[in-house]
Parts: structure tokens; C-alpha cells; sequence
């Protein structure tokens, strides 16, 4: 029986004081709002320099990974190798992987040093022999590197969802060599960190090279980062990659998480020196420019209504704790589901602020929810922007590498540009991959 969605009463707000971990709103028929900059499995991919990439999927799957590649202006590092029904019938499925990417390596004007493979979901629900796939490619190209990545969405709901082993998978080229002790990496992250964070700034002062694929010019530099002995993770999806280099190459493995709370920012970097045997002496400057950058931010933007979304920071409600905490008129937090992190954020805000409005962005709902604000609004975030139909917001995707007390500050001065100018919503979120290949707000 068919069944009118638009009549459907879709719960697509509540308050915070309502909300329950880790899943405040129903999983149900999921909506994709047209907000392009969040990074998908195929831009984290293409962050390793050289390497070469094959989908092996059927034709409606390829699709977006092959307009994801043009227009980004990659399809030279980018092949495919469509399944049809016949391969499914005719039980071919691991002979059309080994022919087909044997096939693309010998049209190829050069041979890559690496190429990640991707298979699909229908691999998986026909029972595909990758270990012989993969066994038998590395026989036959022994001058290449392969590993296995998945484009696989039943993976969402397992163990490691695709983002989660894709930043894995990541590391899996690198080759074991010697450690050097004042090689330090930064793992997981879209962006590199930024030289003035303050995390950065500590090891490059006690001279620490700090590596990351973001930052890696060649697949030769990338290779370096086996070399180095610890291995930091900032990104809760990252945290697998880290657990990996420590199993593989003995590096250690220490998770720094992203905050915009004062005292874990300290205690981040009290633990990194602690690891290293570093004298770090706490500097209250830092924190006194953190509360001059934001009390000039809210003398300018004022009680202006403020709204935050998941895209823009992994830890959007720790961020929207810290703005209501310096008098910020948060209003809205678009969040579909909360991490692990999340939960000392939920239970302060849950007191701080319990009608902080929480709101979806993947609910079937929100397709037909009313767009816009009676109110000039400042969004934090491309689908903050979109669903309020804002032309003041803040035009960044997963924290655009910025990191404790300076991360705290610039975004104070992004905020103060975006309520200041108007920008063309509509044209910038439409960009594929914000700011893909440059690592740069």
C-alpha cells in the first residue's frame, strides 16, 4: 500500500533536554540536503598523493564517485569498472577485478606507485574472494601497492562505518621503516593542522618534524610517516587508523580530541608532553585572547541568532557550549546522531541551555521543513546555512584545521567576517569537497 510521506508528521525538533544517546531523532528513509562541502570516501582517498583509484561498482553506484572525480579535475587519477548483471550470473566477479584493474594499469600513461581498489556492497552479499583478488594483483604488479577500500553504505551501521575504515585504509601502504624520534605524525584529519595551533606549534618548538597525508607532497613523503614513533589522532573516526599504526609500525598512538573547552585544550597538551618528556608550562595568555577574540565577536554580532551543524565541527555541541557560555544566542544545532565525545557536552548543555533546539539534516522530514528565518541568522556550517537560507555564515567543513586556544581565536575573527558579509549560499555550497587539495579555510 502506498503511502503519502508529505502528510506524515515528522518529529524534526527537539530540545536538548529531550534527547537521547546516541540517536535523538528515529533512523528511518533518509534526505540529502544540497550542501556538497562535508568530504566523502573518495576526497579522503585522493588525498594520498600519486596514488590511482578504481571503483569496481555497478552503474548506478559509479555515478557519483565519477562526477565527485571531474569535478574536482582529477578523472586522470580515477578509473572504473562497472559490474552488470551478467558478471553476477556468470560468477565472474573476482576474474572481471583482476582483469579489469590489469587492463586500466596497462592504459595508464604511467604507473602509479599505489592503487586503492574499491569494491561494493554487491561483493560483499555475492561472497567475493578478495583475498585472492588482492594476492593475485600484487603477483602480477609487484612494482604497484594495492589495498582494499570499500564503497559499501550496509557498512554504516557495523563496526567501522566507511569513513571510519577509509581513514584506515589510509596507512595501510606504508611500508615499516626505522623510527625516528622526532618524527611525530597527525593521522586522520581532511585538513593539515595549523601552524599556528597551539599543538602544532609545541612540537615544531621542541623540533618535531610533524607529517600528515594532508600536508605530504609525494607518495615518496608519504612513505615517510612510517618513519615516525608517535601517531596522534584528533577525530574520533580517526582513532582505528591511530590503534593500527601502533599494531603495524609500533609508533604510539595518542588521542588529542578536537575541544573548544579550555581545560581539555590543557589537558590535550599537557598529555603530548607528558608523552614526550616535554617541560610545558600551561600559559594563561592563551586563554585570556581566547576571551578577548570572543567577547569582540559578541560585541559585534550581539544577540544575533546563531545556528551549528555537525559539518562544520566534530564537536558542534562543545562548540555551541562555549559560544552560549560567552552570552552567544545559539539557537539551533543541526546533529543527527552524537559520539562518545559528545556526552560531557550533552549533560552541560542539558543544564546550560535545555531548550537548545536540536534539529536533523538526514530526517525525510526536513525535505519538505520550511526554509529560512524572519531574522538575520549567523550559521556555522553549510547546512545550517541551507535550511535557514542564510547568507551569513561561516564557510567551513570539519574544523578546516583548526586546533585548541588559536583555533578558538580565528574562529572568533570567521565569525565576525561572516556577519559582517554576505556571501552567495547557494553557488558555495554547491562546491563538492570544500576546499579539497589545499588545505586551507
Amino acid at each position: 500500500m502506498l503511502k503519502n510521506m508529505q502528510s506524515e508528521v515528522k518529529l524534526t525538533r527537539i530540545p536538548i533536554s529531550e534527547a537521547k544517546f546516541p540517536h535523538p531523532f528515529p533512523i528511518g528513509l533518509e534526505y540529502s540536503a544540497p550542501a556538497r562541502g562535508h568530504w566523502t570516501i573518495a576526497h579522503v582517498a585522493l588525498s594520498l598523493p600519486q596514488a590511482h583509484l578504481i571503483y569496481v561498482c555497478p552503474k548506478g553506484c559509479l555515478r557519483g564517485v565519477v562526477l565527485t572525480a571531474a569535478e574536482l579535475g582529477v578523472s586522470d587519477r580515477f578509473s572504473t569498472i562497472e559490474v552488470s548483471e551478467e558478471n553476477v550470473l556468470e560468477g565472474d566477479m573476482e576474474d572481471q577485478v583482476i582483469n579489469g584493474v590489469g587492463h586500466i594499469i596497462e592504459e595508464l600513461p604511467e604507473k602509479p606507485p599505489a592503487i586503492l581498489v574499491f569494491t561494493s556492497c554487491i561483493h560483499q552479499f555475492l561472497g567475493i574472494d578478495l583475498h585472492l583478488v588482492y594476492d593475485t594483483l600484487r603477483t602480477n604488479h609487484p612494482d604497484i601497492q594495492f589495498t582494499d577500500c570499500y564503497m559499501n553504505p550496509i557498512m554504516r551501521k557495523g563496526k567501522w562505518n566507511p569513513d571510519q575504515k577509509m581513514r584506515r585504509q589510509l596507512y595501510t601502504l606504508l611500508k615499516p621503516a626505522p623510527l625516528d624520534k622526532k618524527s611525530i605524525n597527525i593521522i586522520g584529519n581532511d585538513f593539515p593542522l595549523d601552524h599556528s595551533s597551539d599543538l602544532y606549534r609545541l612540537l615544531a618548538e621542541n623540533g618535531y618534524l610533524i607529517r600528515e597525508v594532508a600536508s605530504s607532497k609525494d607518495y615518496a613523503a608519504y612513505q615517510k610517516m612510517a618513519t615516525s614513533v608517535l601517531a596522534i589522532t584528533t577525530r574520533a573516526p580517526a582513532i582505528a587508523a591511530g590503534k593500527y599504526m601502533k599494531i603495524k609500525f609500533g609508533q604510539q598512538h595518542l588521542h588529542l580530541p578536537f575541544s573548544y573547552d579550555y581545560q581539555e585544550i590543557s589537558q590535550n597538551l599537557q598529555k603530548l608532553s607528558d608523552q614526550l618528556g616535554l617541560d610545558y608550562q600551561p600559559d594563561p595568555q592563551l586563554i585570556q585572547r581566547c576571551e578577548k577574540a570572543l567577547a569582540k565577536a559578541h560585541q559585534i554580532i550581539g544577540n544575533t541568532p546563531i545556528a551549528i551543524d555537525y559539518t562544520f565541527s566534530s564537536r558542534s555541541l562543545g562548540l555551541a557550549r562555549l559560544l552560549l557560555a560567552h552570552g552567544f544566542n545559539v539557537k539551533t544545532v543541526y546533529i543527527d546522531e552524537f559520539e562518545e565525545e559528545d556526552k560531557v557536552d550533552i549533560a552541560a548543555l542539558q543544564k546550560l541551555a535545555p531548550q537548545l533546539e536540536l534539529r536533523p539534516t538526514i530526517d525525510v522530514g526536513m525535505r519538505a521543513a520550511p526554509r529560512g528565518s524572519q531574522e538575520k541568522v549567523l550559521a556555522l556550517g553549510q547546512k545550517a546555512a541551507y535550511f535557514l537560507d542564510s547568507c551569513y555564515f561561516v564557510n567551513i567543513v570539519e574544523g578546516a584545521g583548526l586546533y585548541g586556544f588559536d583555533g578558538i581565536c580565528r574562529l572568533a575573527e570567521e565569525m565576525i567576517a561572516a556577519f559582517q558579509t554576505p556571501k552567495d549560499t547557494k553557488s558555495l555550497i554547491q562546491i563538492k569537497g570544500l576546499n579539497w587539495g589545499c588545505g586551507c579555510i
